[in-house]
């Protein structure tokens, strides 16, 4: 069984950035593809970024493209997720999630995703 650990997550203001991290153990980490996902209160735990196993293909939401970066390095068992540029929209609960295989074929989507962490808080004043 995997466990996943999330950090980094906080209060900013719009414009400002965060760098949020998922420590894995318990399971060979780099097999996996990892993805991040968010959940704003009322409303559905939604897609954010993805990351093959490798790290050589990454995959993001809509409304995060251009803004956050995904990143993983497997020595540490660790992915990343760098957000910039903020705005009030992305105040959300954001977990971390192991894939179920090293990566996804098509969009990628929660039944892609196994495991999940407890989730972190990032909220975004305007």
């Amino acid at each position: 069984q995997v466990q996943l650990v999330e950090s980094g997550g906080g209060l900013v203001q719009t414009g400002g950035s965060l760098r949020l991290s998922c420590a894995a153990s318990g399971r060979t980490f780099s097999n996996y593809a990892m993805g991040w996902f968010r959940q704003a209160p009322g409303k559905d735990r939604e897609f954010v970024a993805a990351i093959t196993w490798n790290g050589r293909i990454t995959n993001y939401a809509d409304s995060v493209k251009g803004r956050f970066t995904i990143s993983r390095d497997n020595a540490e068992n660790t992915v990343y997720l760098q957000m910039n540029r903020l705005i009030a929209e992305d105040t959300a609960v954001y977990y971390c999630a192991t894939g179920t295989g090293p990566f996804w074929v098509g969009a990628p989507r929660k039944s892609d995703f196994g495991s999940w962490g407890q989730g972190t808080q990032v909220t975004v004043s305007s």
